[in-house]
């Protein structure tokens, strides 16, 4: 591994823990703006329907699910979809803690695997925490990073 290299890895892993933080805003805004849709099936039902509607997307992922070959199909298509709509994409490791946040939206762990956040019907929501998140995912595809991941802050 090059200077360069340890130097931009070492730049994405910290702005990756900015982020998390970030992350956690944006997550409960939505939450309270009901501008939430939380599961696979769910979340892919929306991009079909509304894809212009959809702002941000989480896709999360833990050891338990690895191996789970028709989730990481689900993934690949859903990554697919966001990059071909220019919707921001990020990846986090922790599917706990995001359930944590996301609360009852996921009923159960399982449901938890994708995340997206939507503009309300009536008018799309401003969020500083937002824009810093898509400003990320710019940053990170410039790097050719094009699902960073983010570690979500412990509570």
């Amino acid at each position: 591994m090059t200077l360069e290299e340890v130097l931009i890895q070492k730049t994405t892993t910290e702005r990756a823990s900015c982020t998390g933080t970030a992350l956690e805003e944006v997550l409960e805004a939505a939450k309270d703006n009901d501008s939430l849709t939380v599961g696979v099936y769910e979340c892919a039902k929306v991009m079909n329907l509304d894809p212009d509607s959809v702002s941000f997307c989480v896709l999360a992922m833990d050891e338990e699910f690895e191996c789970d070959i028709a989730l990481q199909i689900h993934f690949t298509l859903i990554q697919s979809f966001c990059f071909d709509n220019d919707i921001s994409i990020v990846r986090v490791s922790d599917m706990q803690r995001l359930v944590e946040i996301v609360g009852d939206k996921a009923e159960q762990l399982e449901d938890a695997h994708c995340v997206l956040i939507t503009n309300p019907a009536e008018g799309s929501w401003e969020d500083p925490a937002l824009e810093k998140l898509h400003l990320f995912c710019e940053e990170s595809r410039r790097l050719n990073d094009w699902v960073p991941e983010i570690s979500l802050p412990e509570r």
